[in-house]
């Protein structure tokens, strides 16, 4: 079974993040044993982003780092798991608002896609990029 990273690299709709990953310098972190949980901005949640953000965070390393940290949970957290739980502390040390209802949203963001297995955690597919605050 590929892990988090395979996973994204083989799907179209994800290079934005697999780059931001690349420049974060967050390859191998994602790559470890986990189990991580990563909810995974689509191309069209950083194109919703205002124009020039994603090139700034290009720029400031550890900004991107800390927005990419907070897209990911340590642990395993399936849809089955989430419907308990309202909030998950990322790696980014901020908390994420969970609703797992009819839609299941992460702080402002739906899922699209749930329960992704991968070797070393699961991806949820989000329509939005969630920041800190």
């Amino acid at each position: 079974m590929p892990n988090i990273v395979e996973i994204a690299v083989s799907n179209d709709a994800f290079q934005t993040l697999v780059t931001a990953v690349k420049v974060a310098g967050l390859v191998e972190a994602l790559q470890q044993p986990g189990p991580l949980t990563v909810f995974a901005p689509n191309d069209d949640a950083f194109a919703k982003l205002l124009p020039g953000t994603v090139d700034t965070l290009v720029q400031n390393i550890p900004q991107l780092q800390r927005i990419l940290k907070y897209h990911v949970v340590a642990g395993r957290y399936t849809t089955a798991e989430l419907k308990d739980m309202d909030t998950l502390t990322s790696l980014e040390g901020a908390p994420i608002p969970v609703r797992c209802g009819d839609p299941f949203e992460v702080k402002n963001a739906t899922v699209l896609a749930a329960d992704i297995e991968a070797s070393n955690g699961v991806i949820h597919v989000i329509d939005t990029v969630i920041l800190m605050g």
